[in-house]
């Protein structure tokens, strides 16, 4: 908790900061998903330097300071589809800057958590939460070894990032599907997807915003396990 409280004040420090720079945060609209605003860092190579040197030792990657294909995807398909969401309790795993949370909460969700291991997501939802005016409780914490219970729908956006991601990735969501909730999984095909056992339910071209990607635009497709072939795996 301690964690998570200095990572909070470190950004609404942060956001409340007069200027401007590559190594800011700025509040802007999602490009695949504009009704959704976060506070985002136009470099954050250069904005996790400026943390770090600031903190006096090493901080974890900013992935939340970026918006990733895989939840652009997913944050346009439930607000496309809000039937998905609405009145239903909704976990955003790997939640990052809390985009498919806020979309999920924009399109009617009951109640909406969001969770990341990294202490500087948990607050970035918060921050991006209060911004867009919409409720989401933020967690910190790995959940994948747990027994998912309460929930009808868990959405992961560009989660099988690795091989030995996906390896821990994949059984939490075979047993929250097995167990009766929706999975969807938002992949902009980083090889790590299982050859069989996950059905595609929507593909979009979505503007490539993240760091090192030399194409204007990624396929991303929107996955759900098909429960048939749940039995089939471990």
């Amino acid at each position: 908790m301690r964690g998570a409280a200095a990572a909070l004040a470190d950004l609404e420090r942060e956001i409340g900061m007069p200027g401007a720079g590559l190594d800011r945060l700025h509040l802007v609209p999602t490009p695949f998903v504009p009704e959704v605003r976060l506070h985002l860092a136009e470099d954050a190579i250069l904005w996790w330097a400026r943390m770090e040197a600031h903190a006096g030792r090493r901080l974890p990657p900013p992935f939340w300071a970026s918006v990733w294909a895989g939840g652009q995807a997913l944050a346009r398909h439930l607000l496309d589809h809000p039937e998905l969401v609405a009145g239903r309790r909704v976990l955003d795993l790997a939640a990052g800057s809390g985009l498919v949370a806020i979309a999920a909460a924009l399109a009617g969700a009951e109640q909406v958590v969001a969770n990341d291991i990294d202490p500087y997501a948990v607050a970035a939802v918060t921050v991006n939460a209060r911004a867009n005016d919409v409720r989401v409780t933020a967690r910190g914490g790995d959940l994948l070894d747990s027994e998912p219970v309460g929930l009808d729908l868990v959405v992961a956006g560009d989660v099988l990032y690795s091989r030995v991601m996906a390896e821990r990735m994949l059984p939490f969501l075979r047993r929250v599907a097995a167990g009766g909730a929706d999975v969807l999984v938002g992949d902009p095909g980083r090889g790590h997807l299982p050859s069989d056992g996950l059905a595609v339910v929507a593909d979009y071209p979505v503007p490539t915003t993240e760091p090192a990607v030399d194409t204007p635009l990624r396929r991303v497709q929107v996955l759900r396990p098909e429960p048939v072939l749940l039995r089939d795996h471990p």
